[in-house]
């Protein structure tokens, strides 16, 4: 999942980490037209109404399905590990076109139960038709949480994950259907994923994109730069740009964990490589399958091949002069935001003490 934000491209870079690598886009057999859906909006529109509705289009589908990292993982991870998807009972929690569906399906599962509250669901119901497997899938337009099953299922399969791993809020969507529906024991695909905290050199950037707002043709527009400073940016990051460890900030078990741990302080420190400026936090994150034969999963770190998640840049008030194996430390708090869940507020508090400088501050950031 994940929208497109504002962002740059520096690099394209190929290593995933220790997880299998997806090998070039190419989902055979399957037949998905993508014309785009009417939608018949009410007067009366809330966030979650217009969430469901930017779904609708099919211009989002397609960046997903063209993002050859997670398409392709999740087409390997249900086609290697057919074993766990045979004569099993699936739920696919936000189908969007059915694609998770259809790879089930071809994988041998008993049957299917794709769940999609946008009017792509319409559109997926045409595209399980088209391909043949009307008697397999069944497309059920609506919320997670106001659908009804016929039947407990075996296995969840969803595609949750938002920028910042955690924006636009579906994690829980998700954890109320493993609630409601799973099986004891059952599988949710994936059911690992990892925060991570690195950070960068980024002064032309930051001139283009913060700074500018300082002197404008001759005017004044700083108030904007403040804005600009709390709204974080996502980016695809060159991994040349790297100048400290990555630190794991917080892993999630989404077979086990709460709603509530998506909400969290962590501790970090961010040990510098080489001397440097320091401009911006980086925040990444990796998702892994871990009940299959062998561990599969992909990364969305800037060592990574591009996915459409990008990177999340926190850009920093100051910037920090730091020499080889000197640390920043701190922590970062993310919580959903009281008036729309769908959107995150970020605290970072942190300091630094080194040769050349030294810092201690606290800054905010909102993801909208």
């Amino acid at each position: 999942m994940g929208h497109n934000k504002n962002f740059k491209i520096h690099s394209t870079s190929t290593n995933n980490g220790n997880f299998e690598n997806p090998d070039s886009m190419n989902v055979d057999g399957l037949a998905i037209d993508e014309a785009g859906a009417s939608s018949n909006l009410p007067n009366e529109r809330t966030s979650a109404d217009y969430y469901f509705d930017s779904y609708s289009h099919f211009g989002i589908h397609e960046e997903m399905l063209k993002d050859v990292v997670r398409t392709k993982t999740y087409q390997n991870v249900i086609y290697k590990n057919d074993f766990l998807i045979k004569d099993k009972v699936v739920l696919d929690v936000g189908a969007g076109t059915g694609i998770l569906s259809l790879f089930c399906a071809k994988a041998g599962a008993k049957h299917v139960y794709a769940v999609e509250c946008s009017d792509m669901a319409d559109m997926a119901k045409e595209i399980v038709e088209t391909n043949g497997y009307s008697n397999v899938i069944t497309v059920l337009k609506g919320k997670i949480e106001e659908i009804e099953l016929p039947v407990k299922v075996d296995i969840i399969v969803s595609e949750w994950m938002g920028y910042f791993l955690l924006y636009e809020n579906m994690l829980n969507t998700v954890l109320y259907a493993r609630d409601k529906w799973l099986v004891d024991n059952g599988i949710v695909f994936p059911d690992k994923a990892s925060l991570y905290l690195t950070a960068i050199e980024d002064a032309e950037y930051k001139e283009d994109k913060i700074e500018f707002w300082n002197d404008v043709y001759g005017f004044d527009m700083s108030c904007i730069r403040k804005q600009a400073m709390l709204e974080p940016l996502v980016d695809t990051v060159d991994q040349n740009q790297i100048v400290t460890n990555s630190h794991l900030l917080k892993t999630m078990d989404i077979s086990k964990m709460t709603p509530g741990d998506a909400s969290f302080t962590a501790p970090f420190k961010l040990v510098a490589q080489r001397n440097d400026y320091i401009h911006a936090l980086v925040a990444y994150f990796d998702v892994s399958f871990t009940r299959c034969h062998k561990l599969m999963g992909f990364s969305t770190g800037p060592r990574s091949r591009n996915t459409h998640w990008k990177q999340t840049v926190l850009y920093l008030e100051e910037k920090i002069t730091i020499c080889e194996g000197e640390s920043i430390v701190g922590n970062m708090s993310v919580s959903q935001n009281k008036k729309n869940p769908r959107d995150i507020d970020i605290m970072l508090e942190y300091s630094f003490n080194g040769k050349n400088c030294a810092v201690s501050k606290t800054q905010c950031y909102k993801m909208r």
